[in-house]
């Protein structure tokens, strides 16, 4: 039986990151033999998609920047045309350490969606200020939507199965916090299971960060603007996603 890591895509979104993409590709490949690594280099202005292209992952370029969402339902188009059952979500800036993927596709066996829970007992990541207080609150929520303990429902290291692939490639959000938090009300209202193991975050091993002290007051704000969208949209039920879709996705 091939190993599941044969049959899991990484993708990684990359805005700008030329400085770091070359490493975070190399310790994949380290760590999990057999992965396939796909960048999408989501309208950069640097080097970006070269450093990738030259590291050994496979490139898939956006014309201009559509967002983490954009970029990551371009990945899950490629995962089904190709034929990958699991996606993993891994920052190019070297913040996910890439030793952390077989846990979450090992809880792919009982899930469909898998987060890497920062605040789960691993590591020593921490958050202040009102970006903690609205983190709490939506964990709150989220948890009671998905009928399970969610810490991090922010988290961007994240694993989908096959029924969150396919679900996702179609309803995937693109908006700002739409690719955290209303994807997981979109796969929790479409009768999928979540769950998530610990891990631990690194910082960034070069670029700029998105997000800083002057714009953690507006993140309550944008938060909550993002739950409201999640819940009055009417549910996606798992059996109206297209099993047989062929994705119009090409990448070098």
């Amino acid at each position: 039986m091939p190993s599941p890591l044969a049959k899991t895509l990484i993708v990684m979104p990359a805005l700008n990151e030329e400085e770091s993409v070359a490493a975070v590709i190399a310790e994949a490949y380290e760590k999990l033999p057999g992965v396939s690594i796909l960048v999408v280099d989501d309208g950069s202005s640097d080097a970006t998609a070269e450093v990738a292209r030259s590291a050994g992952a496979i490139v898939a370029m956006l014309p201009f920047n559509l967002g983490v969402g954009g970029a990551m339902r371009v990945g899950f188009n490629y995962a089904l045309q190709h034929g990958f059952d699991n996606v993993v979500q891994v920052d190019s800036d070297g913040q996910h350490d890439p030793a952390g993927v077989e846990a979450l596709v090992a809880e792919l066996a009982e899930a469909d969606v898998v987060l890497g829970a920062r605040f789960a007992g691993e590591g020593d990541y921490e958050v202040r200020g009102p970006r903690k207080w609205a983190m709490l609150v939506l964990s709150t929520i989220l948890s009671r939507i998905a009928k399970t303990k969610l810490t991090d429902t922010t988290s961007g290291f994240r694993a989908s199965g096959p029924r969150a692939v396919r679900l996702f490639s179609d309803h995937y959000p693109s908006e700002y916090l739409g690719d955290t938090i209303e994807s997981l009300v979109i796969a929790a209202r479409s009768g999928c299971t979540i769950r998530q193991v610990p891990v631990a975050m690194r910082p960034r091993a070069g670029g700029t960060p998105s997000h800083n002290p002057l714009k953690a007051a507006k993140y309550l704000g944008r938060a909550t603007i993002a739950l409201v969208f999640a819940l009055i949209r009417p549910p996606i039920p798992l059996r109206e996603v297209n099993v047989s879709r062929e994705a119009n996705v090409s990448a070098e």
